[in-house]
């Protein structure tokens, strides 16, 4: 972009401005460009493993970003470093969201992929108390005190084309800024200047692996889930998603974390994120919800995931648990129920007769286990916006039941603590109204010298107490298990 190109786009009233330069970055992985550029406190890294198997098109790094929202119950923040901008302590906080993207203008995104900016981060499981008034008196006892609502303003980003091998820097400028266009060249300079550095190889931090304990215990875990069976026979729900959280002392880097789990764990979401007093690493196998434009209009995607077995020893066995899975009754009617949700949810914001199953009772393999999907497509509404669609989605009927709203009261009394992270969404809302969530699964929080884990399993009528005990375990796994590889060096034998 030229400088009077440049300012011919201020002139048409849009206050943030992107300015590009493409690079090869065939020489670089994501994670050596996130090294880098982007190594400090509030910056991420976004990838994507397709079916388990292939990478996706782009991965994401966003650099140290300057502004946030962070929303604690009522009270919503917004901070530029450690300075507090503005502070909201009334009303609905998701509408202090949309105020604060409303404030932003960009011109249409030429040239750019679908995503090149925008809020990137996570809405914790209680974002909920905002959108069901039934809940939003509940305070859950909060021993982890990350945020509700934890949004990034991400301004200054690297895109890798994995196709291509090539590299675009993207930095916004704000026309009001005096020099701002020679600003941001000279920034996207000194970013070049960094990519053809050597990558400095975090040191190895060596500890001996603890076991992780339960925040239930079995006992009470599994007295919780005949309880909730007793719900279902009284008829007040049909299924509710039980959780628990597993915890250990962890000093390992969250960043060698990130690494063992997308080697160990390849999904179509992987995400670290750096928020200075803690990280969430995540290699997530389900979408909540897309938003996106496919050239047709807007289209709304989610992706119900549920029906679980582990993986097997070899191919054969494989096959015989898929095979298992696929002809086990109480499988199938959970995810029967959940894939009926997630249609009713879509049609909450959808134009009339878009809603349709684009693809249902499909097997996908993953690292330990392998899980029942469906895929659910439809039309975006008129006049209707990417936190419309959050609010009618949220959270997802996978991590809370069916109906809904009752399952979650249930949830809220049978679990011990506050969900935090877990079972909410992770992702972004872009600048151009495109939005990709992913559901807070197979994700981890370390956090003071602690590292912990949370998983779920769907209790129906039928449900076994100890199969659902054993199911939280296999799901929770695969990041217990790269915990132990990142705490012994990265050099352990991948199993």
């Amino acid at each position: 972009m030229l400088e009077q190109e440049f300012n011919a786009l201020a002139a048409q009233g849009y206050n943030r401005i992107p300015v590009t330069i493409e690079t090869f970055a065939d020489l670089d992985t994501p994670l050596s460009i996130y090294l880098k550029l982007a190594n400090e406190p509030w910056s991420y890294l976004l990838e994507s493993v397709q079916g388990g198997e292939r990478f996706g098109r782009y991965s994401i790094i966003g650099l140290a970003a300057t502004t946030r929202i962070e929303v604690y119950g009522r009270s919503a923040l917004l901070l530029t470093g450690n300075r507090l901008v503005e502070r909201r302590d009334y009303g609905d906080p998701l509408n202090y969201v949309a105020e604060c993207m409303a404030r932003i203008k960009v011109p249409p995104r030429d040239g750019l992929p679908r995503f090149a900016g925008g809020f990137v981060g996570c809405f914790g499981y209680d974002t909920v108390r905002y959108i069901e008034p039934r809940l939003a008196k509940v305070e859950k006892h909060d021993d982890l005190g990350t945020p509700d609502i934890l949004l990034l303003l991400s301004e200054e980003i690297a895109i890798v084309d994995n196709l291509s091998g090539k590299l675009t820097l993207v930095v916004y400028a704000e026309p009001e800024v005096p020099g701002a266009y020679k600003r941001a060249r000279k920034r996207l300079r000194e970013l070049l200047a960094r990519l053809r550095a050597p990558v400095e190889i975090p040191a190895d931090v060596r500890t001996e692996p603890q076991e992780a304990v339960s925040s239930f215990g079995e006992a009470e875990f599994k007295a919780a889930v005949d309880r909730a069976k007793q719900y279902i026979v009284d008829g007040d729900i049909m299924q509710v998603v039980l959780a628990q959280r597993m915890s250990k002392p962890f000093s390992a880097s969250p960043l060698a974390l990130y690494r063992a789990i997308r080697t160990l764990n390849p999904s179509p979401y992987m995400f670290y994120f750096n928020f200075e007093d803690f990280q969430v690493v995540g290699a997530s196998p389900e979408i909540l919800v897309r938003l996106d434009d496919d050239g047709d209009g807007r289209r709304v995607t989610v992706r119900p995931i549920a029906g679980t077995r582990p993986r097997g020893a070899t191919p054969a066995e494989d096959v015989a648990l898929e095979a298992d899975l696929l002809s086990d009754e109480k499988e199938c009617a959970e995810h029967l129920q959940l894939l009926d949700l997630g249609r009713n949810d879509a049609g909450r914001v959808s134009r009339t007769g878009t809603v349709k199953v684009t693809e249902q009772f499909s097997v996908e393999r993953y690292s330990h286990v392998m899980h029942i999907v469906s895929n659910v497509e439809s039309r975006l509404a008129d006049g209707l916006n990417a936190l419309a669609v959050l609010r009618a989605t949220f959270p997802a009927g996978t991590v809370s039941g069916a109906p809904k709203l009752r399952a979650m009261e249930i949830i809220d009394e049978l679990e011990p603590f506050k969900r935090g992270i877990y079972a909410g969404a992770v992702g972004y809302i872009g600048f151009h109204g495109d939005m990709d969530l992913a559901i807070a699964i197979r994700t981890a929080v370390v956090k003071d010298g602690h590292i912990h884990v949370q998983a779920g399993a769907g209790i129906v009528a039928d449900s076994n107490p100890d199969s659902e005990w054993q199911e939280t375990q296999n799901k929770a796994r695969a990041m217990l298990r790269a915990a132990e590889m990142a705490e012994c060096g990265l050099d352990t034998r991948i199993d």
